[in-house]
């Protein structure tokens, strides 16, 4: 989900902005997402008079001044967060004061009404106790094992690596997080056993978006509650389901892809600098209490129901009595940008619905007259744009949008959500993304430059078949 938000990975990211010297292909990238924006913007304004002509037009809503600036406002901070490493979170945040305190005359308390207090103690929950599980070594261990089983089937190491990124996300990893944990070790048995590293990376991070959607997921939550407050509920197994379901999809056409284009093995191949081809030895003190909370983890919040957040903090001091000179090394491994994401966009966006700038969005849209082609193109503007900004910023924005779609039209609340959630994250494979730049940090580091290539490449056709495959499997077939 997500662009940069988790900052053990900010080295690695670091470094692969160093890979090219020069970028043509992203200024063509940016223009191309530039003109699907605006193009989308045009659909949903527009369409009305060339899909609807019946409509008239004293019936379609316009905006006012107040609410214009704030929209504007928005898209400047989209812009400003593609184009520099800046949180677009901190950025709601001022502007939440901004239009609230200036334009409309709230106060402090009036404008943090909806700060997503439940959000923001999971977030800090899961990152802190996993931060903990990877540095005492027990995601090694687990990485280790799994590889171990498939030994002399090399082929296979793919999907190992996609199950494991699943099983980490679906217990509460985020996205990048689960990347920036496993690339290092997948892309060295990547080039170890003469697997192309693209693939490799492409089915990291399918597998983290797999279990991305999770109930114990922090963009599971998210998704969930953001539509709650929208008046519409949605299954949450039937999202973690449908997510899981369409990366596995998309790695099974992945492989037939590099098949296709005889690139399932790599010429490149070799031993990686990187990898620790030492045996790992048995579970002990530390690790064997990180799986044993991990196990009380999952009973505690599937089958109590009891808040993920709490439930992690509560596993996270366990451990940190455990190991308490390492104690500030852990609260360091808390997502504090993620924090500062979530809870700026979402307290933003719900200024925009104190003003209606959501509402009469929705209803400009409804003027297409065609539900499923709204959803279409809701599905393509999210998708495109999240390949450059932040997926979870954009999830915000776009989730409210389907609220007045949904009530007007019989389309399925689960299906259409879903939809979008999935062409929201299957598109961070690409390298200006987190988790796309965490597969090129890991490559070798005189393979980079090819690497980022083809992942380039790779992107572009998710980016092109992803949304539509998404809409297509679970908006029209009401399969949700």
């Amino acid at each position: 989900m997500t662009k940069t938000i988790y900052e053990p990975a900010s080295e690695a990211e670091r470094d692969t902005r160093k890979v090219p010297a020069k970028r043509p292909s992203r200024r063509i990238l940016l223009i191309a997402v530039a003109a699907t924006a605006i193009l989308g913007l045009v659909a949903l304004v527009f369409g009305g008079a060339i899909f609807n002509p019946a409509a008239t037009p004293e019936s379609e809503p316009t905006m006012t001044a107040t609410q214009i600036i704030p929209l504007v406002i928005l898209v400047v901070m989209f812009v400003v967060a593609t184009k520099w490493p800046l949180n677009i979170g901190v950025m709601g945040l001022v502007a939440s004061f901004g239009v609230g305190y200036f334009m409309l005359g709230m106060s402090d308390k009036q404008i943090l009404e909806e700060f997503p207090a439940s959000i923001v103690l999971t977030i800090i929950g899961v990152t802190y106790f996993f931060s903990m599980a990877q540095r005492n070594g027990t995601i090694n261990i687990i990485v280790q094992t799994c590889v171990r089983l498939v030994r002399g089937k090399t082929m296979l190491l793919p999907w190992v690596f996609f199950l494991i990124a699943a099983a980490l996300t679906s217990l509460g990893t985020f996205s990048p997080a689960a990347v920036a944990l496993l690339a290092p070790a997948a892309i060295g048995f990547a080039y170890e056993s003469r697997i192309h590293p693209v693939l490799m990376g492409a089915f990291i991070i399918n597998g983290a978006h797999a279990g991305g959607f999770s109930p114990l997921s922090v963009a599971g939550v998210l998704v969930h509650d953001i539509s709650v407050k929208n008046g519409f509920a949605i299954d949450q197994g039937s999202l973690f389901a449908a997510s899981f379901a369409l990366n596995l999809i998309l790695s099974a056409l992945t492989v037939a892809l590099f098949a296709l284009l005889g690139k399932l093995r790599d010429g490149k191949g070799g031993q990686h600098a990187d990898v620790d081809t030492s045996r790992t030895g048995r579970p002990h003190g530390q690790q064997i209490l990180t799986l044993a909370l991990i196990a009380v983890m999952l009973v505690c919040t599937l089958g109590f129901h009891m808040p993920i957040g709490f439930v992690a903090l509560a596993a996270g001091l366990l451990l940190a009595f455990v190991n308490i000179k390492e104690h500030q090394t852990f609260i360091g491994g808390i997502s504090w940008s993620t924090v500062l994401l979530v809870a700026g966009m979402i307290t933003y966006v719900s200024l925009l619905q104190h003003v209606g700038v959501i509402d009469t969005l929705a209803e400009q849209a409804l003027a297409l007259g065609a539900p499923l082609l709204i959803a279409l193109v809701l599905c393509y503007v999210i998708g495109v744009g999240s390949a450059f900004a932040s997926s979870t910023a954009l999830l915000t924005a776009f989730i409210p949008l389907a609220g007045p779609l949904l009530a007007t039209s019989s389309l399925s609340a689960s299906g259409t959500v879903a939809a979008l959630a999935i062409a929201a994250t299957v598109v961070d494979v690409s390298p200006f993304s987190t988790d796309g730049a965490l597969v090129v940090a890991n490559a070798r580091a005189d393979d980079r430059q090819r690497v980022y290539k083809q992942l380039m490449m790779y992107a572009g056709g998710v980016v092109l078949v992803a949304p539509a495959l998404a809409w297509a499997l679970l908006v029209p077939t009401g399969i949700m």
